[in-house]
């Protein structure tokens, strides 16, 4: 039998019945294209997160852009972010013309460290090259980072902050739920995400009335007041009906769906004390365990161990964003972000999702205490 590393089989066929009849209804009103599940599925995800704006879009790609174009961020801005995240996360900057600049990471929450931000803006202010403009900070694996802090140093320096929750929205930070948790925020309805479609999706947050406007303006080319009046430049990001109706038969068990991931999340940490780095979750904050990472100076012999046994893992992520060849024309070299570096080099992520079956996480550890002994 194989084992999934994300099992969306076992959740379809939990939903099957409500995903398929939704499904039906979009066929049988043919709106494929902002049909009246946009709306509906909008509202909900708003009430979920607590923000007072969603807007729907077609991934969580182009969920950053829109943020980031709504801001108006362009060339000479500078955008903070980490560099141990998935590539998107810089790209969007780059796509806007602005410049990403890497900070380094807490070493046990792989989120960007705020002491780190602090000292990075404060070089970028010196050299005068660029405008600090925008920090975002990346919700990684599930996990909220430091909004406080990090909006305390954003605001000192007149800086938007852009909540990037494409692994995170679900998450918790001090009582507050990720997607409400930056004056913009962004996520990603990609199938494997811990809320995910079946194909891309994405959406943005904000509690402004003018931002969340201008958003639904961009998202549909920049119109105004209807398509052949073209107001900006804007982008086709629109999601699809049927993606939208899927996500509502999804986030009726979403929060059911977070219990269990947390249960399985516990498991394995138990199940691995003491034979490898488990993750750190800080106390206030709660994780929607997007992924179950572990460190190990012997990840690679740990990975193969369990491929053997068909147990699949996946290295998130081998190359940090600075280090990425896309990016070498800002100079960037080996060592300047060690804490990313060093988690590339250590991180595995282990199979996880909500019908996660108990005895993996201890035939995982018997494999793991074998490979290290």
């Amino acid at each position: 039998m194989t084992i999934p590393f994300i099992d969306l089989k076992t959740q379809y066929a939990r939903l099957k019945t409500d995903i398929d009849e939704r499904i039906r209804t979009v066929l049988d009103h043919g709106a494929y294209i902002m049909g009246p599940e946009i709306e509906e599925l909008e509202r909900q995800l708003a009430d979920f997160c607590g923000a007072r704006y969603a807007i729907s879009c077609s991934s969580g790609t182009d969920a950053l852009l829109l943020a980031l174009m709504a801001d108006d961020i362009g060339p000479g801005d500078a955008v903070f972010t980490s560099s141990f995240t998935f590539f998107a996360t810089a790209e969007v900057i780059s796509l806007c013309g602005a410049t990403p600049v890497f900070v380094d990471i807490d070493s046990r929450t792989f989120n960007l460290d705020a002491d780190e931000l602090e000292t990075t803006i404060e070089r970028v202010t010196k050299a005068g090259n660029l405008v600090p403009r925008c920090v975002m900070p990346v919700n990684l694996f599930g996990l909220p980072p430091d909004m406080d802090r990090i909006t305390e140093i954003a605001r000192a320096h007149k800086m938007m902050v852009l909540e990037d929750t494409a692994q995170g929205f679900g998450g918790v930070y001090k009582g507050r739920v990720s997607g409400s948790l930056g004056d913009i925020s962004a996520t990603s309805f990609f199938p494997a995400k811990p809320l995910g479609c079946y194909g891309d999706g994405g959406a943005v947050f904000t509690d402004d009335q003018q931002v969340a406007e201008k958003i639904r303006s961009i998202r549909v080319h920049g119109q105004g007041a209807d398509k052949y009046d073209n107001v900006r430049i804007g982008l086709n990001a629109r999601m699809d009906s049927i993606q939208a109706a899927i996500l509502i038969a999804k986030l009726q068990v979403f929060s059911e769906e977070i219990e269990l991931r947390q249960e399985a999340a516990s498991r394995y940490s138990k199940a691995l004390a003491g034979l490898v780095e488990t993750p750190y979750t800080p106390e206030g904050y709660t994780s929607v365990w997007a992924q179950y990472s572990i460190l190990s100076d012997h990840r690679d012999a740990i990975q193969k161990a369990l491929a053997d046994n068909g147990i699949p893992s996946v290295i998130y992520y081998r190359i940090p964003c600075h280090l990425a060849g896309a990016y070498k024309e800002l100079g960037y070299q080996e060592g300047d972000l060690p804490k990313s570096e060093t988690a590339a080099k250590r991180i595995l992520s282990l199979p996880m999702h909500p019908y996660l079956e108990p005895a993996l996480a201890e035939q995982i550890a018997h494999i793991v205490a074998r490979t290290v002994a």
